[in-house]
């Protein structure tokens, strides 16, 4: 298990189920251009936690390649491409007994095009998977009142979505990001959406405890720069959410004092 050994002097390491983790990106190893460059940009984002895809992956391709070229870090296997609840805690229990690990990123599909969750079997599985002992992460959609019920079955964490997986429109309703992230007891990580450094920033800037980068560094340009921007990108938001950001006003207001000035 990583430790968080390498944090800015004022930040906190990220706790989930736990275990503290230094990083508060997390990545994903799917879309990239070749095991290099996923390698490479896993190492420049800093990232200690890397999801893996259960169903679109040989389990033995597994054993022979991504555990052993990523074995420095935690391994989240998910349960992407499920579309109903026995399928996914099928998933999870296969991704348990192949990778040895009881914890899921827990995805049920609900609509092929939009890629959206099946909030029903969403719940429904992450109950199930939750009373089998797995510390479950799952994937949902930007309702407060949905991450609530998974809260309510055991979940470790909840992951709403900013916008469509893979779409790049970063957050499209902030509004709903920041009350869940107010009203939530566990650790919330946007996931999906991000299109850039600056949406993982304001990200963490609405409440995020994490955020969870796939598609916006493999399909970059340049990967390995853009996880770098990624992971700076997420300690900047982390700092400034810190620091506290100033009202908005209607008006301006100078920025030095008007008293004493040359000829008031």
């Amino acid at each position: 298990m990583p430790d968080a050994t390498t944090l800015p002097d004022d930040a906190a390491p990220l706790t989930l189920a736990g275990h503290s983790f230094a990083s508060r990106l997390l990545i994903g190893s799917a879309g990239y251009p070749n095991q290099q460059v996923m390698l490479d940009a896993v190492s420049a984002s800093g990232a200690q936690i890397v999801t893996v895809s259960i169903r679109r992956s040989s389990l033995e391709g597994y054993a022979e390649s991504l555990i052993d070229v990523l074995r420095d870090t935690f391994l989240l296997p998910n349960t992407a491409a499920c579309e109903t609840a026995r399928d996914a805690v099928l998933t999870a229990q296969l991704a348990r007994e192949a990778l040895g690990t009881s914890w899921v990123k827990l995805e049920v599909i609900g609509d092929r095009e939009s890629l959206y969750p099946d909030v029903e079997q969403l719940v429904q599985a992450a109950d199930e998977l939750v009373r089998d002992g797995f510390t479950v992460l799952p994937y949902t959609n930007d309702d407060p009142v949905v991450a609530q019920k998974l809260v309510d079955v055991g979940c470790a964490a909840v992951m709403p979505l900013g916008s469509p997986i893979g779409s790049g429109q970063g957050i499209a309703n902030p509004s709903a990001i920041e009350l869940i992230c107010e009203r939530s007891p566990v650790p919330v990580v946007l996931d999906a959406g991000i299109g850039t450094a600056s949406d993982a920033a304001r990200a963490m800037e609405l409440g995020c405890d994490a955020v969870l980068v796939n598609t916006a560094i493999s399909k970059a340009r340049q990967p390995v720069r853009m996880a770098r921007a990624m992971r700076d990108a997420v300690a900047a938001g982390d700092a400034a959410r810190r620091a506290g950001r100033i009202p908005t006003k209607r008006y301006a207001e100078p920025s030095s004092p008007q008293l004493g000035l040359i000829g008031s």
